[in-house]
């Protein structure tokens, strides 16, 4: 039999439509709560940093939404994107598994990120936004918006988390070649950050006080608006053509997967593509298991606590309902900066809790190695983020080798790495530390939660 390392769809094939879990979900999410009064809060209070139709999608309860023209026109830039069949990953492995990848690091941003940085500028733009502020963890999001941003004619200042910041240049001037600022974070330009400074000038910094500086910024300003790349139900939302695509390319394959495996930073990736599978569970009756991989030094929705908490250090946000270690926690300076967040999205969090999904926290050192024989094997060098998912699926194969039996194993390959050489390389000088947070350092960060009385 001819082997197919890749399985294609046609424009005409991509999906014309999000999926939205909520609809089919046996316990819908709790709802976000005012901080002053601790009752939930309607759309308007979202109005001073999101456009109205974000809004909308936030909170919706539609099975699908449709996707505008003006964003599909931009999506078939890069859509659909590739599956592959791992062959030469299964033959380095040993595996009888069979495994594949969905692979979202072929557009301009090098990131799943692109699926929804397009729609976020394109409802700014149609609702006579002139400038939007974010965060970037590792840059990939950073990047994303940038571009988006500057082809729908918006302005764009990017808080970029410091030890990333310097870790990564590469990305700064990505983000600053599609003509977006870029500022460290925390930074002098905001209260929020010259707090954080005023307590610890050597601050790492971490996405929640990104979240605070961007959102500060947004709040001064009615032309300007916030977009949060990951952790919201809309950005969800928006990477949920990650699966159905999947879904039709293991159609086309003529496989369909036991396990689907993604890395966990604040949900968007890992939703993206296991929402449409949780759909066939949940309405068709199918048994596929969904996995998320986290690292042992942020390890929220293994080790945190499901609790109402900010998104933010600052306490900016609504009230979430959330797997969190603390607004206030700041992570170890691993290189997956987009894993570095301190809590969950509402989404993932309630599927979580209802056992719908399941999760397991991982070394840095061991992803990397899983990385690299990724590369080797089939070569993509996968962003740091992803190799945590590729982590995922070794242990996947060598369970099922285990118990003699052969699974199909499908994970989303989130981002290629080739703006995060620098990693590699203290990867292969062994100069990449492990870092696992103890039970009294996690006792520690949930016990510095401040939320209003």
């Amino acid at each position: 039999m001819k082997k197919i390392f890749k399985i294609l769809l046609s424009e005409d094939e991509m999906p014309r439509q999000w999926y939205n879990i909520v609809a089919d979900m046996p316990n819908k999410p709790m709802p976000p709560l005012d901080p002053r009064t601790m009752k939930p809060i309607g759309p308007e209070s979202l109005s001073a940093i999101f456009p109205m139709e974000l809004i909308k999608q936030e909170v919706s309860q539609e099975r699908y939404i449709d996707i505008p023209e003006e964003v599909l026109d931009l999506y078939k830039t890069y859509r659909p994107s590739p599956m592959h069949r791992a062959y030469n990953l299964e033959k380095a492995l040993g595996t009888k598994c069979k495994i594949y990848y969905k692979y979202e690091g072929g557009n301009y941003s090098g990131s799943h990120k692109a699926n929804t940085a397009i729609p976020q500028a394109y409802y700014n733009k149609m609702e006579g936004v002139k400038r939007i502020t974010t965060e970037t963890g590792a840059g990939q999001w950073g990047s994303a918006m940038s571009f988006a941003c500057n082809y729908f004619g918006l302005e764009l200042l990017v808080f970029m988390v410091k030890v990333s910041y310097d870790q990564k240049p590469g990305r700064k001037l990505m983000m600053n070649t599609y003509n977006a600022k870029v500022i460290p974070s925390p930074s002098n330009l905001t209260e929020a950050g010259r707090n954080i400074l005023k307590n610890n000038p050597d601050s790492p910094g971490s996405l929640g006080i990104a979240i605070s500086e961007a959102i500060e910024m947004a709040v001064k300003d009615p032309y300007t608006k916030y977009s949060l790349g990951s952790v919201l139900n809309h950005v969800l939302l928006h990477q949920t053509i990650i699966g159905q695509e999947a879904i039709l390319q293991m159609e086309k394959a003529g496989d369909y997967p036991d396990v689907v495996i993604g890395c966990f930073g604040g949900g968007s990736n890992f939703s993206g593509i296991a929402f449409p599978f949780l759909r066939e569970n949940l309405v068709n009756g199918k048994k596929t298991r969904l996995l998320t991989i986290e690292p042992s030094s942020c390890p929220k929705l293994s080790r945190g606590k499901f609790m109402y908490d900010f998104g933010d250090t600052a306490g900016m946000t609504p009230l979430l309902p959330m797997y969190t270690l603390g607004h206030n926690f700041i992570p170890e300076k691993i290189h997956a900066g987009g894993l570095r967040y301190h809590g969950a999205g509402v989404l993932p969090s309630q599927l979580l809790k209802d056992g719908l999904i399941e999760v397991k926290a991982k070394m840095q050192k061991e992803c990397f190695g899983a990385g690299v024989t990724f590369a080797r094997s089939e070569g993509i060098i996968p962003a740091p983020e992803s190799t945590y998912a590729i982590a995922g699926v070794f242990d996947e194969a060598r369970q099922a080798d285990k118990e003699g039996i052969s699974k199909t194993i499908l994970f989303n390959l989130s981002g290629h790495g080739h703006l995060d050489l620098t990693a590699y390389e203290k990867y292969f000088e062994n100069n990449l530390p492990d870092h696992e947070l103890t039970c009294a350092e996690i006792e520690d960060a949930l016990s510095k939660i401040e939320l209003p009385v």
